[in-house]
């Protein structure tokens, strides 16, 4: 089961308004200088074709298909390789092309708009498979999850309420927790979710994983790093890693200086942006570390990313921009048209962040302040970024 954080309202930005604070690609000096490895075929790949042979055998069956995209939704997950997704996609095209296509292949669907932050065509897909399969419980869950980056905590509890009757316990009580930690309840969120926690110890390695991640974010936000730190271990203990909780741990990291602990952590994840991201912002801090290396990689894959149209990463740019660029003013812009997308605590962390480094006025800072006053969240992390433009914190 994935963290609920991958999500956000669409809204187009304009090309010509974001063209001043766009990066040139790089291109190297050296033709044969090595900008990306490619890992060789893994483990999964026998799996994999397997699971190819009995789509290919079955034509006109349907459960070979789910069973495929699902798997390779969760190696994309858990590796972190967007690849996945686009094979996911492609197996399930023909079965969405078909007048009435099933409830299961549009939410596998929504699933994939969502890793790619289309979350209006991602909310329209999941509405038409629910009004077919209303006991659908990973589309109430997706659904949620979409409803939470967009800041609509209201809608987003209403649909976690459905997982009470449809999915395991712990899943709909990380679910309703996760919700209401953002709404100025988050000691209340952190004891129920611990309890819940201990009451479930039948569920799966990755539920429990799950919820660990939460309660890490949630005790973290709350200034309790110790029970944070621990949390985040137990999450790594619990199942194989995935690219959010090893971001997320990342995050927790840099924020406490232990930069050799992120390159440990990260060493070995850098096809995924975020990780790229987050392991160069660590080596930057220690010597020998091939920081300018991998800070020349994000240029060229931030700038990939453009060239497709595509803004998923806009928060993750504007970290590259504002920590390893020196270029606030540009961070600043691509801060503010990401939180018109998503408005995830760490993304108004970098907005914060970033107008302050510009010389940005409370005035124009309104809108982010004005939405954390509004649903009462409450970030450690926050208050001193809030403190400066003479807010009261939150």
């Amino acid at each position: 089961m994935m963290s609920n954080r991958w999500i956000l309202g669409w809204m187009m930005v304009l090309t010509v308004a974001l063209q001043p604070c766009w990066v040139d690609a790089f291109v190297p000096a050296d033709p044969g200088q090595v900008i990306e490895t490619l890992p060789a075929r893994g483990s999964h790949w026998l799996e994999l074709r397997g699971l190819r042979r009995q789509v290919a055998a079955q034509p006109q069956a349907l459960a070979p298909v789910l069973q495929l995209a699902r798997r390779y939704i969760e190696l994309g997950r858990a590796e972190a390789d967007p690849r996945y997704f686009g094979y996911a996609e492609a197996a399930l095209q023909p079965w969405l092309a078909r007048q009435a296509a099933d409830p299961e292949v549009l939410m596998l669907q929504a699933t994939l708009l969502q890793n790619r932050h289309e979350f209006a065509p991602a909310l329209a897909l999941l509405e038409r498979a629910l009004a077919l399969r209303p006991r659908l419980a990973q589309a109430w869950l997706t659904r949620a999850a979409i409803l939470e980056v967009q800041g609509d905590y209201a809608a987003a509890g209403r649909s976690c309420l459905p997982l009470a009757k449809t999915a395991a316990a712990l899943v709909g009580a990380v679910c309703i927790d996760s919700v209401i930690s953002l709404t100025g309840q988050g000691d209340a969120a952190y004891r129920q979710l611990q309890q819940a926690l201990a009451n479930s110890n039948e569920a799966s390695a990755t539920d429990r994983q799950w919820a660990f991640t939460t309660l890490a974010e949630i005790a973290e936000r709350n200034g309790d790093l110790a029970a944070a730190e621990r949390h985040y271990r137990q999450a790594l203990a619990s199942a194989d890693a995935n690219g959010y909780l090893l971001a997320a741990y990342a995050d927790f990291l840099l924020d406490r200086q232990c930069y050799a602990e992120v390159v440990e952590l990260l060493a070995e994840h850098t096809r995924a942006d975020p990780l790229l991201l987050r392991l160069a912002l660590a080596e930057r801090h220690l010597p020998q570390a091939p920081a300018a290396a991998h800070t020349d990689a994000l240029q060229a894959r931030f700038a990939a990313l453009r060239m497709r149209g595509d803004n998923r990463h806009q928060a993750d740019e504007a970290r590259f921009l504002l920590h390893l660029r020196n270029q606030a003013s540009a961070a600043f812009e691509l801060a503010q048209a990401n939180w018109q997308i998503q408005r995830e605590p760490r993304d108004a962390r970098i907005l914060l962040e970033a107008a302050l480094a510009a010389g940005k006025s409370r005035t124009e800072l309104r809108p982010v302040l004005d939405f954390l006053a509004r649903t009462g969240l409450q970030d450690s992390r926050l208050q001193p970024l809030i403190a400066q433009f003479g807010g009261e914190g939150v």
